[in-house]
């Protein structure tokens, strides 16, 4: 008997706290909770993929679980903006578990049961928050995510991750403390009230109230989604494991932020309401100044996995950005650029994770003909790199492409000028990369460069001499065979609506905003 769209919302949620629990009882057997790991992936993309496609006929599943607070349901929906998210995280979920098994393997990572444990929880937050139907809902999902997150920041247990850890914990908490405020503050003004395209609270309440509450916001979310000043955890989170890093990334913390951002602005306080008031244009100020210094900042990183977080940093705040506008490209630039920006980086940090487990180069300066070597890896990071650039076929250049003509159709010429420059400065911090890899001659050997860089756990190991030792190979298959993946997904994205996620980014901007592109 086929299960009911309802129902299939329930197992979406459901189903990682379900394999957390039976990889916790397997602890005793590695290959039985790499198995519950994989099943619990394959089974959270059936379920999305199964929600798919009533969304895509233009339905909106839902389902009431039970009541938080007077008149406030914990309740579910799936709809456009919701799906474009939730495919992003259950698709590149079953890849990152493929990888993190070559990953914990080659580098025999301890509290590996924790580990697989914390990331099943993180989907199930991030999928919630997803499909959350409400704001109340939405809250619950958004702290129980970075409560999870904790401990795969802290994984390392090392002095410089628990510090990690206590920092990551201070900004989303007091992030936290900002959206529990924002939303009683939104209960108070307008009870019981669902997502609603447009904004529920559009032309009902004062000026200054949607300012206040556009600052709660702000800080809530841009303390989740690294708009500058509220970024300083996102590089520390680097001591990470690579494939946390990918986590925190592509799918699931730092795009809980800007997906925020988008519910708060286009189903709660209304992107037209947002313009008149004049906050619209404060953010996006902020988002561009964050594009253009975090880019700038990235090319003084030589540890790789930092370069990548202040690419992140940047790339977070075009989403933003577009956000921000009112125009129909913009929005559904924005929204495309969720989905490619999650393939992309997610893409860059396995090619990260790949050299440092394989082959213990960690820093940009020690790259030198490492191409020659490990060609698929350093091909999937030029595809990549590509793609964040904004050059085509690759994903990236259409959700760039959008959110330049959104930009310019709201008038916003300064904006799109950043749009524009961001691309270019994306190229210059990622392709001297590709070209150092490619085009340099190998060094077979030469000293670490000093720890001022590192990022601890993952940012460079020494062997027993000081010195690397140049890869011979490519990476095993677990570690390769992903990030190629992923790669082929950027590319695909680039060239036909994959998975529907063009269509639902229409769908979204004209539910928002009221036109099409």
């Amino acid at each position: 008997m086929p299960l009911t769209p309802s129902t299939l919302l329930v197992v979406a949620v459901v189903v990682s706290p379900v394999a957390a629990v039976l990889i916790g009882l397997s602890r005793r057997w590695p290959n039985l909770r790499e198995g519950w790991t994989l099943l619990a992936a394959l089974v959270k993309l059936a379920v999305v993929l199964a929600l798919l496609g009533p969304v895509l006929d233009g339905d909106e599943p839902e389902v009431t679980l039970f009541p938080i607070v007077a008149g406030v349901d914990l309740a579910l929906r799936a709809d456009a903006a919701g799906m474009v998210f939730a495919l992003s995280a259950s698709v590149l979920w079953l890849i990152t578990s493929v990888y993190s098994i070559g990953y914990v393997r080659s580098l025999d990572e301890r509290r590996q049961t924790r580990y697989f444990a914390s990331f099943a929880l993180c989907l199930s937050a991030t999928i919630g928050l997803a499909l959350a139907a409400n704001l109340v809902t939405f809250f619950v999902f958004y702290e129980l995510l970075t409560a999870a997150t904790y401990f795969l920041v802290a994984h390392a247990e090392t002095d410089e991750a628990r510090a990690a850890g206590r920092k990551y914990l201070g900004y989303l908490l007091g992030g936290g403390v900002a959206l529990l405020f924002a939303t009683a503050a939104v209960q108070a003004l307008a009870p019981g009230h669902d997502f609603t395209p447009g904004g529920f609270l559009a032309g009902e309440v004062s000026s200054p109230a949607i300012v206040g509450l556009a600052l709660l916001f702000a800080l809530a979310f841009g303390t989740k989604g690294a708009v500058m000043p509220l970024h300083g955890w996102l590089p520390s989170a680097m001591v990470a494991p690579t494939p946390v890093s990918a986590l925190l990334h592509a799918v699931a913390v730092v795009k809980a932020g800007v997906f925020g951002f988008a519910r708060a602005i286009g189903w709660v306080i209304g992107p037209e309401t947002l313009v008149d008031v004049g906050a619209a244009t404060v953010l996006a100020t902020f988002a561009a100044v964050t594009i253009v210094v975090a880019s700038l900042l990235a090319f003084r990183q030589d540890n790789l996995k930092r370069r990548l977080a202040y690419s992140t940093v940047a790339h977070l705040s075009i989403i933003v950005l577009g956000l921000c506008l009112v125009a129909p490209d913009a929005w559904a630039g924005a929204f495309l650029h969720i989905t490619n920006h999650a393939a992309l980086k997610i893409t860059l940090f396995f090619c990260a994770g790949t050299l440092h487990a394989h082959a213990h180069l960690d820093h940009v300066s020690q790259l030198d003909g490492v191409g020659r070597r490990m060609p698929v890896t350093m091909a999937a990071f030029a595809v990549a790199s590509l793609g964040l650039a904004g050059v085509p076929p690759v994903g990236g250049f259409v959700s760039k492409w959008f959110l330049g003509a959104g930009a310019i159709d709201a008038g916003e010429w300064a904006f799109a000028a950043v749009l524009l420059g961001s691309g270019l400065l994306t190229a210059g911090y990622l392709l001297p990369i590709v070209v150092r890899a490619f085009y340099r001659k190998p060094l077979e050997a030469m000293a670490l460069p000093g720890n001022g860089h590192g990022a601890g756990h993952d940012s460079g190991d020494h062997d027993h001499h000081g010195h690397l030792e140049f890869p011979e190979r490519e990476a095993r298959p677990l570690l390769v065979v992903p990030l190629a993946v992923t790669a082929l997904l950027a590319l695909l994205l680039g060239f036909g609506d994959l998975f529907g996620v063009g269509t639902l980014a229409d769908a979204v901007a004209a539910a928002v905003t009221g036109g099409g592109r």
